[in-house]
């Protein structure tokens, strides 16, 4: 199973960016999907964005134009660029990993492996 660990998140005004990674170690990298799922207080967790080990990249309706997901294969690392944040961003942001036949890449049950989480709060 794959570790991983997420960084990257902090406090941010409305309008800003943060750039989140998630390192990832145990596994041969490239052959995973990857994921970043969200969960604010209260709410269930959201899918963000996804990269799959072919490089097919989704994004959640609610981020378009607003994140990008990318991964470097060289540096076991998947990043999120979020841009224009809100204070509804606020939220823990978990990264996700599946090294096995690929299920979905939109949804949580489609990953085996999650991070401890990173905090990103948006003040307005």
């Amino acid at each position: 199973q794959v570790q991983l660990v997420e960084s990257g998140g902090g406090l941010v005004q409305a309008g800003g960016s943060l750039r989140l990674s998630c390192a990832a170690s145990g596994s041969t990298f490239s052959s995973n999907d990857m994921g970043w799922f969200r969960q604010a207080p209260g709410k269930e967790r959201e899918f963000v964005a996804g990269i799959s080990r072919t490089g097919s990249i989704y994004y959640a309706d609610s981020m378009k134009g607003r994140v990008t997901i990318s991964r470097d294969n060289a540096k076991n690392t998947v990043y999120l660029q979020m841009n224009s944040l809100k204070s509804e961003d606020t939220a823990v942001y978990y990264c996700a990993a599946e090294e096995g036949p690929q299920r979905t890449i939109v949804a949580g049950w489609g990953f085996g492996s999650w991070g401890q989480g990173t905090q990103v709060t948006v003040s307005s």
